[in-house]
């Protein structure tokens, strides 16, 4: 019989073309399963052929783990500490294995054994394919429809297949059986039976690499795509960088009667593209991002990662574009949150700024409307900037003297240790529970403590908006935070 196993073996590995290791390693899987049979719970049987002579061994063995984390799988591990009583230099994640009784051959049963080598070698060819395929290098995937599988496209491309998801697809696009596809790799999940390539068209990614393709400068190292922000078939940004001062990104990008960005289109149905100037200054890129937009001012805060940026009427809604689609993929391509408004909108906006700060100025500097009036219009917005810019720069304010200088820089640094104090005080008289609740930081807290919020219950009470105008939060983390709270009101519950 062993005899015969050799024969089978060096028949097999010349008719598939595989290594002999190959199936050998699918009969010692055969012989395993058929082992593993024989118990009742989840154990870890290993096989052991010898290449030469046919004669195998079987073992069932158990992994080491720490003593600390227990046993997940009692039917297939063991502790360190009772590891360790049969082999003293045992280390976590090694195995001790006990000898037992092997099958032989003829009890599993010729089909048995002969699916699972079958598998096994059909599994080698895949993953043997599949290396050759990446191996190349290929960030696109062209192939041909093969079928659908549950809503996802099977493409194929030579012997090698990828999957392209429902949702990774351009959303007018009809594919069917026979059609030619190009799609990005995105990653390959061996896991997947048939295909294991997983395809995107709907990724900026994909729009990336297309130009990269198109414009042989961008692979030169002249031109470079910082960013790309996509709505899939609809339109899209590119920022795109020159490094070199006598090439023109944009020119370059779009090509000879725009052959190049056209090519790009006519292969993502037909997706708009809007090519723009990447800048190291963020209100430049932001500006650059909107076009075709006209911006009349713009306001950074740096803070909040944020931009107000002021149009006039005529530009308003291009600015914004159709359901907010060129205002959100600014927002995408540039990394900052824009909010687009009127000069009218502008200007209350400002107003009420102006207006906190001075109340904050007047009452906590202890000064008047002419001083605190003074430090807006030189661009102070907060008691840190009072207190701790430099103070050549406070000095060149004309309306101030040396000793007004230091007078005002005292008293905010006071100010701010008042109201580091109370802070501190206001956290202290928030409930544990409440400061052990996910999601909080000191911050928050703080921010709670002062709106008089000092439990859990507190909290879980909040509508919303309540909170939202609390701490500042977007609606959508707010609501996670409430239902976070409020999960200690459930518990038990069915």
């Amino acid at each position: 019989m062993n005899r015969e196993m050799l024969m089978l073996v060096d028949a097999i590995s010349r008719e598939k073309n595989v290594e002999r290791d190959v199936v050998f390693g699918a009969v010692e899987s055969a012989l395993a399963q058929a082992t593993k049979k024989l118990y009742q719970g989840e154990v870890d049987i290993r096989v052991a052929v010898d290449r030469d002579s046919g004669e195998y061994e079987t073992f069932r063995r158990w992994h080491v783990v720490p003593d600390e984390a227990g046993l997940q799988l009692p039917d297939q591990e063991i502790l360190l500490f009772e590891a360790k009583e049969e082999m003293p230099d045992i280390q976590v994640d090694e195995y001790i294995e006990e000898s037992v009784d092997s099958v032989p051959i003829g009890r599993i049963g010729a089909m048995a054994a002969k699916q699972v080598i079958l598998q096994k070698i059909r599994d080698a060819e895949r993953e043997m394919l599949l290396n050759d395929f990446m191996s190349r290098g290929e960030k696109i995937f062209t192939g041909t429809v093969k079928r659908l599988d549950k809503g996802d496209i099977i493409v194929e491309a030579g012997r090698v297949e990828g999957r392209l998801r429902r949702s990774e697809m351009i959303a007018k696009e009809n594919l069917r059986n026979g059609d030619r596809v190009r799609a990005m790799i995105m990653e390959v999940d061996l896991t997947l039976r048939g295909a294991p390539i997983i395809l995107s068209r709907s990724a900026p990614e994909f729009m990336i690499e297309l130009f990269r393709q198109e414009v042989p400068e961008i692979e030169q190292g002249l031109l470079e795509i910082k960013s790309c922000a996509r709505d899939p078939g609809s339109r899209a940004k590119i920022a795109v960088l020159s490094h070199d001062k006598r090439v023109d990104p944009i020119g370059t990008c779009v090509g000879v009667r725009g052959t190049r960005v056209n090519a790009v289109t006519n292969e993502l149905a037909g997706e708009r593209v809007d090519i723009v100037l990447w800048s190291e200054d963020p209100a430049q890129f932001v500006i650059g991002a909107l076009a075709p937009a006209n911006v009349s001012s713009i306001v950074v805060d740096e803070e909040k990662h944020a931009m107000d940026v002021v149009v006039d009427e005529e530009n308003l809604a291009i600015a914004i574009g159709r359901g907010g689609q060129n205002v959100r993929l600014a927002s995408e391509l540039t990394g900052w949150k824009i909010n687009i408004m009127d000069a009218n909108e502008s200007a209350q906006k400002q107003a009420l700024e102006t207006d906190v700060s001075r109340k904050l100025f007047m009452e906590k500097l202890d000064v008047d409307e002419e001083i605190a009036d003074i430090l807006i219009s030189e661009g102070f917005t907060s008691l840190e900037e009072v207190a701790y810019v430099p103070i050549s720069e406070m000095l060149d304010i004309e309306a101030f003297d040396e000793d007004t200088v230091n007078e005002l820089r005292t008293r905010a640094k006071d100010a701010l240790l008042t109201m580091e104090i109370a802070k501190e005080e206001g956290v202290e008289s928030v409930s544990q529970d409440l400061r052990d609740l996910p999601g909080l930081d000191a911050d928050l807290i703080a921010k709670l403590a002062d709106a008089g919020v000092h439990s859990r219950d507190d909290l879980a009470d909040l509508a919303v908006d309540e909170l939202t105008e609390i701490t500042g939060q977007s609606a959508d983390d707010a609501k996670a935070l409430i239902l976070k709270a409020r999960e200690h009101w459930f518990a038990g519950q069915e």
